[in-house]
């Protein structure tokens, strides 16, 4: 393997390197609330487990990782509209920019995989890069 290829691969595990909490939480409460968990990441869906399991930690946890991941994708998508709206106006040659642009969208299918696997295993584990943020009293 080359040393760039093994560059490549500890900057994704140094990216995906992100706090875990499992141990804070009851894993009665974990077993129970899984579904609740995934849920969290079906983007509107969100409102869900919000509202249905206001008791629990674990779905706290995950509904505010989904809902931080909801609102960056809305956030995503308008700035892409707009952004390639101006950008076709200008050119319509200037469409490969506009795909390059798009690619980035692929971003929140892998946060959604991410979060769902998390919250199937029953960890309470951060997204990557936007997991930080608390939106939610936990």
């Amino acid at each position: 393997m080359s040393n760039n290829q093994e560059s490549i691969e500890e900057k994704l595990k140094a990216l995906n390197n992100t706090a875990d909490t499992t141990q804070e939480f009851d894993p009665q409460d974990i077993e129970k609330n899984k579904f609740m968990a995934i849920l969290a990441y079906f983007g509107i869906l969100v409102i869900i487990p919000i509202l249905a399991a206001k008791e629990s930690k674990f779905a706290r946890f995950h509904s505010n990782q989904g809902l931080i991941l909801c609102i960056a994708a809305i956030l995503y998508s308008i700035c892409y509209s707009i952004l390639s709206s101006v950008i076709l106006s200008i050119s319509w040659h200037l469409y490969w920019l506009v795909s390059i642009i798009g690619i980035l969208g692929f971003a929140f299918l892998i946060w959604f995989i991410i979060g769902i696997i998390n919250a199937a295993q029953g960890k309470a584990k951060e997204l990557p890069l936007i997991g930080h943020y608390k939106l939610l009293k936990i």
